[in-house]
């Protein structure tokens, strides 16, 4: 009657164990998932245990109610690691916020003119345009033809050759102006700070 009784409470301890490990990104193979003959099995503390099965690895791992994780297994034999998979979870998941909350993200922001711009506007679009720039975003600067002005694109080159000399303290043209259908495009980015 022992005997089943210690039977029954390591099973449900391992059947408990598999459910409290939720291994969503299936990056690593975790306790029970791990099938192969041989293991490299390195510590807790980051020392050799050795080359060993499976099931002696789980058994120690458990002993020490740890997880058995598997971190190279393209390796001969296959490396696992006794750790805290839960905690090493949390870790890396805490990392990956960090970077990209240091990450910068470029947005591409638009100004948009009309062909026949009067001297006005076409500063209020620069200083837009500059605005952007400073805030360390790429511009998208659109000249749109409509009706008639479609057959005079010099009017446009003219404008974008403007726009380009007024904003070349702050910006560089990445691509130079080209026709995408009714409009005139030049791509600007901000200048590198060195």
């Amino acid at each position: 009657m022992r005997v089943w009784i210690f039977f029954c409470t390591r099973f449900l301890f391992y059947f408990w164990r598999c459910f409290v490990i939720s291994n969503n990104n299936k990056e690593h193979q975790v306790n029970e998932e791990i099938r192969d003959k041989e293991l490299r099995v390195i510590g807790a503390d980051g020392s050799q245990l050795g080359i060993m099965s499976a099931k002696e690895a789980l058994e120690i791992a458990y002993e020490k109610d740890l997880d058995l994780v598997k971190i190279a297994p393209q390796a001969t034999p296959p490396v696992c690691r006794i750790m805290d998979y839960g905690k090493f979870c949390f870790e890396q998941s805490k990392r990956e916020k960090e970077a990209k909350k240091n990450q910068k993200v470029m947005d591409v922001k638009e100004v948009r003119m009309s062909s026949t711009i009067d001297t006005n506007d076409f500063n209020t679009k620069v200083n837009q345009a500059l605005k952007f720039l400073s805030g360390g975003n790429k511009v998208k600067v659109s000249v749109r033809f409509r009706k008639r002005t479609v057959a005079h694109p010099q009017f446009g080159e003219e404008l974008l050759a403007n726009f380009k000399e007024a904003i070349s303290e702050v910006g560089v043209v990445d691509k130079p102006s080209k026709m995408e259908g009714r409009s005139l495009v030049m791509f600007v980015s901000p200048k590198s700070s060195k």
